[in-house]
């Protein structure tokens, strides 16, 4: 009988567990009794653990005391090295509460569930006393060491307010690293005391600045940067809330913005830059110019000493090594060290980026390509993000690695077809991510051994197109694919959607909703069946709608109060909503059902050889012109029958990204071929009509002088029939 004891324990334990928290935690036993939190409670703590302290005091409004309470009425926090680094036991018994973590982040993680067992008023700074609580033991801990979240502000510019919002978002659902996306083809955000050009010149783009706009805002100058007081600042608030900061100087390629700045780092060619409009785009630091590792020690010395994080990400992703082999110089070098190809070269940039960090105390982190010849460093980190081979094959090579395969944990992707974002990796929401199962892809157990920890991130360049100045776009994109990847970082085990959906339903919607995150709702289930629209959520949310086929739901929208029957039911669109989160817009498949009438596209600038016209005219990719556009330029769509149709959408650029588009042009109409009429202006290179007579041609005539790339992708037209 004794034997049955711990199994009958921890059944005991298992079947209590969760009560609404996330991550669920491992173990959470209720006991008898109440305790009253309310303003006679004391809080104290180890002196060590005082930065935590005036952390809690300020949610929670507790008189502090020293570092000894009495028995009763007390809120203790402490230290037992008996537990691992971030495992924590939380203790709610009638006269006191107790939080023992084996260090101070597992006293943090201790905090957070606390917080989640208060009224979710404690997020939004307004818990009101008293509060009785019900005494319980949660003992818990993370499966990973490594939870974190890659943040892209190089891309689009996240000012320091917003980075710290950001970060009380992670440290709130135990995310304990933040990897900081610095520099970029499209920025450089950090202050380099010894080279202050590199953000008076490289934090800009647009304008006057010689780093030409790509994503958007093609009129304005746009950017900005962190000076080193308030990244010093930024890491001493990130580490209260138990959250280390990786910073990332993305090297050697995605560096357009710092060669517009320091052009000598470039490899010593003259490129043809007639197609971008005398606007070069390379982007790869010469790996045989001995000058560039003295600039280079100059920038990651400041880096080092800026940030205590033992990595520092160096980058090594997306190398255009084509470049290596145009250079002279390269060339020479690969000579003289008996390399047979390029690819080389990035062996030994890396390896000498290592030996500068290995100089000041610090490791490389890297992306996986900079791994996939294993001759870096084995003391680096690797972050797989191409797929879940390029993570196997890192951890078969014996590098530390940090799981992120974009198909899973990239939130810049689109979380259904319909929705904004991008398309190259995949097309998911929070429960694929909530899913992701170690074991059924193929991880052994000596490779898990080398499998620190999972990592999602947001690059921004779609954000840009999104209204930055708010964080709508980037709560909705991370949110709640972030509260996912929590829950998947600290059990380390997949294949709990379905449970995961309901502990958002039945608790953490109400939490995110009072950490003012504008979340993303999973959509409302659309169907008709004999005449009749259905519309079915499972949230407890609130489904808006309109009923001209074009205006999106908004708050304001009536409520749907269906079913109802009607012949058009691609009239009808829905979203629903739930305090601050909000569903994608929503219709039946009838609404986005598009044909594909015979077009003949044609223009004045010439199509590449590799991506035709008549790629698009098939419908089976875009075209590509040989030049970026300039004042004047025409592309045309003319339809051998005249077209009738609810809606065409012309777009320039590719579908997911405002990339490689006309900028800024008209949009002119012909119902016979011949006479043209004004229809609109390009919007991110794209306009949609909705035509009341036949058109014979559609034409785009360009107002803007190239694009910021030195081609024009051109997709065919996207056609709505009537119905």
């Amino acid at each position: 009988m004794n034997r049955l004891l711990p199994l009958l324990s921890l059944l005991l334990c298992l079947s209590a567990s969760g009560a609404g928290l996330l991550p669920v935690p491992r173990c959470d036993t209720p006991a008898d009794g109440t305790f009253l939190l309310d303003g006679s409670v004391t809080l104290c703590c180890e002196t060590a653990l005082e930065p935590l302290a005036r952390y809690v005091t300020a949610y929670v409004p507790l008189r502090r005391t020293a570092s000894r309470c009495s028995a009763d009425r007390c809120m203790v926090l402490r230290t037992d090295e008996a537990l691992a680094p971030e495992a924590y036991v939380l203790r709610i018994a009638p006269g006191r509460v107790e939080i023992a973590g084996g260090a101070y982040g597992g006293v943090f993680n201790g905090v957070q569930t606390l917080f989640q067992l208060l009224p979710d008023d404690v997020y939004a700074g307004r818990l009101r006393l008293p509060v009785r609580l019900d005494c319980r033991t949660v003992e818990d801990g993370p499966r990973f060491s490594y939870r974190g979240m890659m943040l892209d502000v190089a891309r689009t510019w996240i000012d320091l307010p917003h980075v710290k919002r950001y970060i009380d978002l992670l440290a709130y659902h135990k995310i304990n690293k933040l990897h900081f996306h610095l520099a970029d083809d499209e920025g450089w955000r950090i202050e380099i005391r010894s080279h202050p050009e590199l953000t008076a010149i490289g934090a800009w783009r647009g304008g006057d600045s010689p780093i030409r706009a790509v994503y958007g805002r093609w009129d304005e100058k746009y950017g900005g940067y962190y000076t080193q007081d308030e990244l010093r600042e930024l890491v001493a608030y990130a580490a209260v809330r138990n959250i280390e900061i990786i910073p990332e100087i993305d090297l050697p390629g995605h560096s357009r913005a710092i060669a517009h700045v320091r052009p000598e780092i470039l490899c010593a060619y003259r490129p043809d830059t007639g197609p971008s409009g005398g606007y070069y785009e390379r982007n790869v630091w010469c790996a045989a110019r001995e000058e560039n590792y003295a600039l280079l020690e100059d920038i990651l010395s400041e880096v080092c000493a800026i940030f205590p994080s033992p990595y520092i990400h160096i980058g090594g992703d997306e190398v255009e090594t084509a470049q290596w082999r145009r250079c002279p110089d390269c060339m020479a070098l690969m000579k003289r060290r008996g390399m047979s190809a390029p690819e080389q070269l990035q062996d030994y940039f890396m390896e000498r980026l290592a030996g500068i960090l290995r100089d000041h105390g610090k490791l490389p982190a890297v992306w996986d390509e900079a791994s996939q010849r294993g001759k870096l460093t084995h003391d680096a980190r690797v972050h797989g993000w191409q797929s879940v081979g390029t993570c196997l094959a890192a951890t078969a090579k014996g590098y530390r690695t940090v799981v992120m395969p974009g198909a899973w944990f990239y939130f810049d992707m689109r979380q259904s077809p319909e929705e904004d974002g991008h398309v190259w990796a995949a097309i998911f929401d929070a429960g694929k991510t909530r899913g992701f199962d170690f074991a059924a892809q193929g991880f052994t157990p000596a490779q898990m051994a080398r499998v620190e920890g999972v990592e999602a991130t947001f690059f921004s360049e779609l954000y840009l197109s999104h209204g930055p100045e708010s964080p709508a776009y980037l709560d909705y994109m991370c949110f709640p694919r972030l509260c996912a990847l929590a829950e998947l970082g600290w059990s380390g085990e997949g294949g709990d959607a379905a449970g995961f959906r309901s502990r958002l339903t039945a608790a953490h919607n109400d939490r995110m909703a009072a950490m003012n995150i504008g979340f993303r709702l999973f959509p409302p289930e659309v169907t008709y069946r004999d005449g009749v629209l259905h519309v079915v959520t499972d949230d407890g949310s609130v489904v808006r709608f309109t009923e001209d086929g074009v205006s999106t739901p908004d708050a304001s929208a009536p409520v749907w109060k269906g079913p109802l029957r009607t012949d058009e039911p691609h009239r009808y669109l829905f979203r629903s909503f739930y305090k601050t989160g909000r569903s994608p817009v929503v219709a039946h498949a009838s609404h986005y059902r598009t044909v594909s009438p015979a077009f003949t596209l044609t223009s004045s600038m010439p199509a590449t050889e590799r991506n035709p016209f008549s790629r698009a005219e098939s419908y089976k990719g875009h075209a590509r012109t040989r030049r970026a556009p300039r004042p004047g330029d025409w592309v045309l769509y003319t339809f051998p029958k005249p077209l009738v149709c609810r809606e065409i959408t012309i777009r320039t650029g590719y579908e997911h990204l405002p990339k490689a588009n006309i900028t800024a042009g008209n949009v002119e109409v012909s119902c016979d071929g011949r006479t043209f009429v004004p229809a609109g202006t390009l919007e991110d290179g794209c306009l949609t009509l909705r035509p009341e007579r036949p058109l014979q041609a559609v034409r785009i005539v360009s107002t803007c002088e190239g694009n910021g790339c030195s081609f024009v992708v051109l997709p065919a037209p996207i056609v709505k029939p009537l119905l």
